[in-house]
């Protein structure tokens, strides 16, 4: 079976769990989906690419949830949450998914 790459379990991660806070109003259910994500992103980023890029993208991981919070206040909620999801799903293919892509893995 093939792989989800890391760089969709990461973006979902993060829209899922701001959608799941959203949609059902409890914030701590919303947190679970974000740190389930997060935790299968992280276990991935440490198999394929090893402890240091797991715990890089894991801290950006981290920081993009955090960082969504402020930059919502100056253009939105989904606009902020749907722009981190993207730069971490990017940084994650750059450090991760693309080796599957190009052969070098």
């Amino acid at each position: 079976m093939p792989r989800i790459p890391t760089a969709v379990i990461a973006a979902t991660g993060l829209v899922g769990g701001y959608g799941v806070a959203r949609w059902s109003k409890k914030r701590s259910l919303g947190g679970v989906a974000l740190a389930a994500a997060g935790a299968v992103a992280v276990k991935e980023w440490e198999r394929q690419a090893g402890g240091a890029t797991a715990a890089a993208l894991g801290g950006m991981y981290v920081a993009a949830f955090a960082g969504s919070h402020p930059l919502a206040k100056k253009i939105g909620a989904w606009p902020s949450v749907c722009a981190v999801a993207g730069g971490m799903a990017l940084a994650s293919w750059v450090a991760v998914d693309r080796r599957r892509c190009d052969g070098t893995a």
